[in-house]
């Protein structure tokens, strides 16, 4: 039937006008129809999303349904997803990777779990330094897992809903060389700990020697406590691959998704990477209470753990298979000083090596930046 209304349209008449405009006008309709579709498809990912996490919470016995701060929580996990799925399928290296990274290859049942989980602690991904979103390919299911890393302003929330001591006011300072501090430690002379800290010079302190934090009781004085962090152990918590974007070094040049070999020097934002890696110590020294763990405090660590274990196998898979090169020590083997600072570093800050082994598979794979996680 179409193609004899395409028949009589060649020959020009007032009736071959008119099917013409008939056949524009149901093209036009197509064209409609398929942009719905498209439309339609798209919302499907948010409805199916949501239809998850409604699910989740209300699937314990007399849970109620989701209150307004639960619903943009859940919209805000969603918005910020979508747009960490859609930067990743860009840079995805499909040499490395086959699977496209959008929302049909996620693992939804463990995903709406683990957002009940972050929602009810309170991880908002829509404030920054609380939550970030990183998805990993699980290669026992063949579909993407989420990845939830902590930033410093969601290691402080969890720390207050779950901490034993929360003390009611911590500072974090960084000190400079022109900065004058003494710290006063409790003794037979000093019933309280305490400290003294004066700024000399506002507007040039001179270089970074290194930092402290101060946890205050006010009904309870007599627990405060100072920790003072040389330089040096600041510089233990950095992470071994760390971003030259963030603290400042050397910074590999890209061409294509490759390394050029060449280097270039960037500034950084080295002090207020040392702030914030005081600010984790201050309180990731606070410890957990026991009494107040609940299930979406332990669907956190399995998380964390399960993202801990994709990056451990990532790794073993990468190096697999090489050569090995057998060399005769020339001593005992035992830990080095810098192995032994390099296990330090990762049992204190599994974060921030985690953070640290995303960003080089993401260069690996030809993306040209990282994203402060912190």
């Amino acid at each position: 039937m179409v193609l004899q209304l395409r028949r009589l349209a060649i020959h020009w008449s007032p009736d071959a006008l008119i099917v013409t405009e008939a056949i524009a006008i149901n093209k036009t309709k197509e064209a409609v129809y398929l942009s719905n579709a498209i439309a339609q498809k798209e919302v499907s990912q948010s409805e199916r999303f949501m239809n998850k996490v409604i699910a989740q919470f209300g699937s314990g016995v007399g849970e109620v349904a989701l209150t307004k701060f639960q619903q943009r929580l859940a919209q805000n996990y969603f918005i910020a997803l979508d747009s960490v799925l859609k930067t990743a399928e860009q840079k995805r290296n499909e040499k490395y990777n086959s699977l496209p990274i959008t929302w049909q290859n996620v693992n939804m049942e463990k995903l709406a779990v683990n957002v009940v989980s972050y929602a009810r602690i309170g991880f908002d991904p829509a404030l920054p330094n609380h939550i970030n979103l990183i998805p990993f390919k699980n290669n026992n299911t063949k579909n993407y897992d989420i990845g939830f890393i902590e930033g410093y302003r969601g290691l402080e929330l969890k720390a207050i809903k779950y901490g034993l001591d929360v003390p009611d006011y911590t500072v974090v300072e960084v000190v400079f060389s022109t900065d004058k501090f003494k710290s006063i430690k409790k003794d037979r002379n000093n019933a309280l700990e305490s400290y003294e800290f004066e700024i000399t010079n506002d507007f040039n302190r001179g270089a970074i020697v290194g930092g402290f934090y101060y946890h205050m009781f006010t009904k309870a004085p007599e627990k405060n406590k100072l920790v003072t962090l040389s330089l040096k152990d600041i510089e233990k918590r950095k992470p071994d691959k760390a971003s030259a974007e963030f603290w400042g070094g050397e910074k590999d040049i890209y061409a294509n998704g490759q390394k050029t070999g060449e280097k270039e020097v960037v500034g950084g934002w080295y002090e207020k990477m040392v702030e914030k890696t005081i600010f984790r110590a201050a309180y990731g020294s606070i410890t957990i209470d026991s009494q107040k763990i609940d299930d979406d405090y332990m669907n956190l660590k399995q998380a964390e753990m399960a993202f801990a274990e994709s990056e451990a196998q990532e790794e073993v898979t990468q190096n697999a298979n090489r050569e090995v090169i057998d060399v005769t020590p020339q001593r005992p083997p035992e830990m080095t000083r810098q192995e032994s600072s390099a296990f330090k570093n990762e049992s204190e800050n599994p974060v921030e090596q985690t953070l640290a082994g995303f960003e080089q598979q993401n260069h690996e794979a030809g993306a040209s930046a990282g994203t402060d996680s912190w």
